[in-house]
């Protein structure tokens, strides 16, 4: 087995690659033994792995109980969608038509867990580096550890300790615990964004004199100057083809 490296607190990076004796490639990941919350979002990821089925979820294997808490996973050998697309380098593999089938792909996953899953679920922590690409580069959401599910409406839903990634919580549940399918797609509002741009929202948190939040880009859409913002690379691909 080797390690799988990526970016993120609940990223890649904490999963080692693997290979079952019939060839089939895997990922495992080993959950922390000391950590109260590994054995709530260990039964979390389980109860929704045995409901959950579709074609852009990552798919869960296996797992193992004894010794160490193991949960093996389908290999996605492109990893995960914050690699290619906050590196300068890989970024240039993902011209528009392949970052719009990208955004597709995450799009029928949301509508899965909001609307055409038997329990209606929140994922609660959309963002690249939850979101692994396959060998053809289709997206599959990861990692149902924060995630909260119900058979019926959960707009009014309040919690008490918000949970996800600064940069993607809305709000209204940052600030005040409400929890509803607008916190998912609120995240999955700045992933399109920084598609757009090529830029992660949090990069605003570093010390670059340039840095600004991606969703304050939002007020160049509102005046008709949207491709002000646009990733560079999207733009000289538009070009390219229009000489074509």
């Amino acid at each position: 087995m080797r390690s799988i490296s990526g970016t993120g607190n609940h990223s890649y990076s904490t999963f080692v690659q693997g290979t079952l004796q019939d060839g089939t490639e895997i990922a495992v990941k080993k959950l922390s033994q000391n950590s109260s919350q590994g054995f709530h979002e260990l039964k979390n990821k389980l109860v929704l792995a045995a409901e959950l089925k579709h074609r852009n979820l990552v798919q869960l294997l296996g797992l193992c109980l004894r010794e160490e808490k193991l949960l093996v996973y389908e290999y996605m050998p492109n990893r995960s969608l914050d690699t290619f697309l906050f590196d300068p380098v890989r970024r240039q593999q993902l011209d528009w038509s392949r970052r719009f089938a990208i955004i597709c792909g995450i799009t029928r996953a949301i509508l899965y867990l909001h609307e055409e899953s038997r329990l209606k679920v929140i994922h609660r922590d959309l963002k690249p580096s939850n979101v692994l690409l396959d060998s053809d580069m289709n997206p599959k959401i990861l990692d149902f550890g924060l995630a909260r599910a119900s058979a019926g409406d959960q707009s009014g839903d309040i919690t008490r300790r918000p949970v996800g990634t600064l940069g993607y919580m809305p709000p209204e549940y940052a600030y005040w615990g409400q929890v509803s399918t607008k916190s998912d797609m609120f995240n999955f509002g700045v992933i399109v964004l920084e598609m757009v741009t090529g830029r992660s929202n949090n990069s605003a948190h570093n010390n670059s004199s340039d840095s600004v939040f991606v969703l304050s880009h939002w007020d160049k859409w509102r005046a008709g100057s949207a491709l002000d913002v646009m990733d560079p690379l999207l733009a000289e691909s538009r070009y390219r083809k229009a000489r074509f």
